[in-house]
């Protein structure tokens, strides 16, 4: 195989078994793939539109043998409308001010993501990650990746007020891709995770961008039933994307 045909067609990889982060009892395994080379972005495009997901400058994918409860989905920008719930959770955020940024770990992040991490998934696979951890997570890409940090609006000139979240995003051809979000666990009255879902959905409204990608879905997945509230949703399906109210 020639250097230039490596390039081109990208190997994938196969990861051991390791116990499921969803379902109880269960084992996952993954294949994988770098995206390097000379075309990340079309890779990652690509990919994406496969049910891959992104973490640094990996694009992965759920291979186990005897399940596939992980469905991938996104939202059909477009035809979302949001309900009464969702109506409340904006007036409710009403004075925040989302920016986007480039994908710079800052200590301010990190500080957030620590305290998210230990009163919501301490026993979670990224209870351990280290400043260092979190800053190849947000730092390594080679594709269109800002953060949004999401702060209540300034009272004088020049404040800068706390950050209450943060989203890890990146930006495909046709939409936007959650690769990670996390919030100020004090602020759970504020449903600042559904608030950033929504925010998301505007921003690839205005940026003229059909789909927001939400990752995977799991039937009997408490922490990923979320998902199926903001129809209507795309699953994709073995004969490819499907319109679906809720992924079954």
């Amino acid at each position: 195989m020639t250097d230039q045909s490596r390039i081109r067609f990208p190997q994938f990889y196969i990861t051991s078994p390791q116990p499921c982060p969803y379902l109880e009892g269960r084992y996952e395994k993954k294949v994988f793939t770098h995206l390097l080379g000379d075309e990340p972005v079309s890779l990652n495009n690509t990919l994406t539109q496969a049910g891959f997901r992104r973490s640094q400058n990996i694009a992965y994918r759920p291979a186990c043998e005897d399940c596939q409860a992980c469905i991938s989905v996104r939202v059909v920008v477009n035809e979302f409308r949001p309900g009464r719930t969702f109506r409340r959770i904006l007036a409710r955020n009403e004075d925040l001010r989302g920016h986007s940024r480039a994908a710079t770990a800052t200590d301010e992040q990190y500080g957030l993501l620590r305290r998210y991490l230990d009163a919501r998934h301490a026993d979670g696979g990224m209870a351990d990650m280290t400043e260092q951890d979190y800053k190849a997570m947000v730092e390594d890409t080679t594709i269109h990746t800002n953060i949004v940090e999401y702060r209540r609006r300034a009272s004088e000139p020049g404040e800068t007020a706390p950050l209450l979240a943060a989203a890890l995003t990146d930006t495909l051809d046709d939409g936007l891709s959650m690769v990670y979000s996390f919030y100020d666990p004090e602020e759970t009255p504020r449903s600042l995770g559904t608030f950033m879902v929504l925010d998301h959905i505007e921003r690839a409204r205005i940026l003229g961008l059909p789909y927001v990608y939400l990752g995977y879905w799991v039937d009997g997945s408490r922490k990923m039933s979320y998902k199926t509230r903001f129809a209507p949703l795309e699953a994709l399906m073995p004969e490819g994307w499907r319109r679906t109210a809720q992924p079954c």
